[in-house]
């Protein structure tokens, strides 16, 4: 619990005060409510303004169809500008005003953790948010939240599979941000790696916000990798990376994870960007594939949507099944029936928003595909099939 300041102490002690006086189940036909933590404002607000967009849009979907057992779905929210303490404020905020809300997005890691005992006391709603930290992978620890999509150390090992099977015994350099979200896979993909027969052969920190990596790159030049795996970063300074590598003429394969694989934040890096790889869990907005739920959301949205907006779009879709499968079992929307009820979606269809039928058997969706950017098209082709963690 470091880092929590006296202000998210306090902001806790009231959220306990504010003890729900009844579930919501019963209650005739009355709305079931999604709250949210959302970043609407601040440095992560590029992906808030994309997840608030596909949550609506799914729940717009779902409601059209008649909602959940005759009820009305809708998202109750508030931005948070990523910090900490306002996501908590926000939390008391709408949990007080809101008595049916059952589920909840949250927009951090940090938030994840501080109001995870609070999740435990109330035993009233699910969570799941902008997170895909490995910590929350924990059904024990974190017993009423999910992930939709890998968490981090599912991502490499998607990018090590992919790897192993293109190149066998390839050299590899990690490159992390000196920050949790950038630490986050280091020691699992060490034991990855091992397990699949490849080498890691440099692993390399930077600040989170590095603009000189001149002696990164020389470090690379040296341990002349076949693949480069960043995480931590969004973009910045991944550009400087790869100019300089060209530059140097080092031939490796730069690779990433889900927050910087969107491709409008490419587009205006130019040619130097092109072959980028990485992993993600989701099809982009453009995908040519059959998809009808992408055919739905492109009717409803004629421009590009941002890679938050699936993952939002696909949170409030996991989220709402749950809730679904609990009444039709005739079971009252607590934390505990609903989190048993997410683990009973197996061999799900998404509608395409993920290529395959997925499965919920913990607090992840081990699922993801390799995707790489073309400059010229300014879009990401996949270049795998998808790489399921399941046994």
């Amino acid at each position: 619990m470091s880092g929590i300041t006296k202000r998210t102490l306090l902001a806790l002690a009231a959220s306990s005060a504010l003890a729900f006086s009844a579930p919501a189940f019963g209650q005739d036909k009355e709305d079931i409510v999604i709250g949210g933590s959302i970043p609407l404002t601040g440095v992560f607000a590029f992906a808030g303004v994309a997840i608030e967009a596909g949550i609506q849009d799914y729940l717009k979907i779902l409601n059209e169809q008649g909602g959940i057992d005759g009820r009305q779905v809708r998202l109750a929210y508030e931005d948070t500008g990523y910090q900490v303490d306002q996501s908590v404020a926000v939390f008391n905020k709408l949990t007080s005003q809101n008595e049916n809300m059952h589920l909840y997005y949250g927009d951090s890691t940090a938030f994840s953790r501080t109001i995870n005992p609070e999740l435990i006391r109330r035993n009233a709603m699910i969570m799941a948010g902008a997170s895909f930290a490995s910590e929350i992978n924990d059904p024990e620890n974190f017993p009423y939240q999910f992930i939709a999509g890998p968490d981090y150390s599912e991502m490499f090992s998607i990018l090590l599979e992919y790897i192993a099977k293109e190149k066998p015994g390839a050299r590899i350099v990690t490159v992390n941000s000196d920050s949790e979200f950038g630490r986050d896979p280091i020691e699992s993909t060490r034991a990855r790696a091992a397990e699949l027969g490849l080498e890691i052969v440099e692993e390399i920190i930077t600040p989170p916000g590095a603009v000189d990596v001149s002696t990164e790159v020389l470090k690379l030049r040296r341990a002349r990798p076949d693949y480069t795996l960043f995480h931590g970063y969004i973009l910045a300074p991944l550009p400087e990376f790869m100019t300089q590598a060209k530059q140097l003429s080092l031939e490796t394969k730069f690779m990433g994870t889900f927050w910087s694989m969107d491709s409008s934040i490419w587009a205006d890096v130019g040619e130097v960007a092109d072959g980028f790889m990485g992993v993600m869990p989701y099809r982009y907005y453009y995908d040519e594939e059959e998809a009808p739920m992408l055919d739905r959301i492109r009717e409803m949205r004629p421009e590009y949507q941002a890679t938050g907006y699936m993952q939002g779009f696909l949170t409030a879709m996991l989220m709402t099944e749950a809730a679904k499968r609990t009444l039709e079992a005739g079971n009252e929307l607590t934390a505990e029936n609903l989190k048993a009820s997410l683990n009973t979606i197996e061999d799900f269809d998404t509608g395409g928003i993920i290529g395959v039928p997925i499965s919920v058997p913990g607090n992840t969706v081990p699922v993801g595909r390799i995707y790489q950017y073309d400059a010229a098209d300014k879009r990401m082709e996949p270049v795998s099939d998808w790489i399921s963690l399941q046994e």
